[in-house]
């Protein structure tokens, strides 16, 4: 079966700053990936260049089988993205966000039922710019939603929710996946990565230090908690 996302030596400069250096990476459909890293390690420019939102200096990249960079109106339909920072508006209501998302697509699903599923519901016509830190995360996610996609692209998902909340989106997010929908996340969440990803892929300085599933990578370290094994494949255990 071909991969949904498939890189092959991807690497992204700034420079003389290598922010990616030589990713290979192979997702397959129905699979939570995460890409993990301390901040600047190369997550984010990574979804950028697989998305084709931003340009690489070499490697090539497949997006259900087609080239975001060539076809980016075939992959439209079928992809989600929700990024860390969300700019919305000042004086638009939180139905409004979800109408104009929803009139973007053919396939769209009821933005309404997103809402209520995401406990959402009762701020429909709130304006976003009077939610929380935490009910604009949700909204993004929504947003990324609604296309009712083949494969979504979630960037620190569940930052600012509270315990329940982000309970609530895990298991959301896995019923999702047992009908089949791709998702690659990043997140700085250990015990998120440990209920969610099938496997991890973890960067350093652009570079891949690790990538297997999280109970290969416990097995082959000298902790049992997860937390604890990425501190030590990150270096980052004494600090």
């Amino acid at each position: 079966m071909n991969p949904v996302v498939k890189v092959e030596g991807l690497r992204k400069r700034y420079g003389d700053k290598t922010a990616v250096e030589d990713l290979n990476i192979e997702i397959a459909k129905g699979e939570i990936f995460g890409l993990l890293g301390h901040n600047g390690a190369g997550k984010t420019t990574t979804i950028e260049c697989i998305l084709g939102t931003k340009s690489m200096n070499a490697g090539t990249v497949e997006i259900l089988g087609l080239d975001p960079r060539k076809q980016r109106k075939q992959l439209f339909e079928r992809v989600g993205v929700q990024f860390q920072q969300s700019n919305y508006q000042d004086k638009i209501k939180v139905k409004e966000v979800c109408e104009i998302t929803h009139s973007l697509y053919k396939k769209a699903v009821d933005f309404r039922e997103l809402l209520v599923t995401f406990g959402m519901a009762e701020l429909e016509n709130s304006m976003v710019s009077e939610l929380s830190g935490g009910e604009r995360q949700k909204l993004s996610v929504i947003q990324a939603l609604i296309p009712d996609p083949e494969l979504v692209f979630l960037d620190e998902l569940t930052t600012g929710l509270d315990s329940k909340a982000r309970r609530e989106v895990w298991k959301y997010l896995s019923k999702l996946k047992e009908k089949g929908l791709t998702i690659l996340l990043t997140s700085h969440y250990m015990d998120e990565v440990k209920a969610l990803c099938d496997r991890v892929c973890i960067l350093k300085n652009g570079k891949v230090i690790a990538m297997d599933t999280i109970e290969a990578l416990t097995k082959q370290s000298p902790y049992e908690d997860f937390e604890e094994v990425y501190l030590w494949l990150t270096g980052e255990e004494d600090e």
